[in-house]
């Protein structure tokens, strides 16, 4: 399996990857194709034999303390982005384990790094800090509209961050 860049003809199978991986917290369809029109660098496929998609990564410049709100429309990027944030990394179970989180976030790094911004973020569900602890990533405050959006992502959420300089 290797990771690719996503097109527009993978969404079907983003969104059923989402759906089954993620039925608690579910999104839009139009999310995920909005995420890809804005950031397609940063909007990835794990695909594995036959090109099957195994997993994504929805990931897009933003801000460091006010992480997107779950299932919201960006609209745009933000002029004076300081952060690539990880909106959303899901993997099939068959794709575990095999070290390619780490691989997509080395490639992430670099591009966040062409851009010149400091920091990764993401927001780790209900137990899911420990993982991305694993991967440098440490909780950080929400400010402002961010705490507000933190909390859409439901009860034990963390914002997360970790310097990319």
């Amino acid at each position: 399996m290797r990771w690719r860049p996503m097109r527009a003809a993978d969404l079907a199978a983003v969104g059923a990857i989402a759906a089954r991986l993620h039925a608690g917290h579910p999104e839009s369809p139009a999310v995920f194709a909005e995420r890809l029109a804005l950031a397609p660098e940063g909007c990835r496929v794990l695909a594995g034999p036959e090109e099957t998609v195994r997993g994504y990564a929805l990931t897009h410049p933003w801000r460091a303390a006010a992480p997107p709100p779950l299932d919201a429309l960006l609209g745009a990027l933000p002029a004076a982005p300081d952060a690539w944030h990880i909106h959303d990394v899901a993997l099939l179970p068959e794709a575990r384990g095999a070290g390619h989180v780490a691989a997509l976030l080395r490639a992430l790094d670099a591009a966040a790094a062409a851009r010149g911004l400091g920091w990764a973020t993401l927001v780790a569900l209900a137990g899911a800090a420990p993982y991305w602890r694993r991967h440098g990533f440490r909780e950080a405050a929400a400010s402002g509209a961010g705490a507000a959006a933190l909390a859409s992502y439901g009860a034990g959420a963390r914002l997360m961050r970790r310097p990319l300089r």
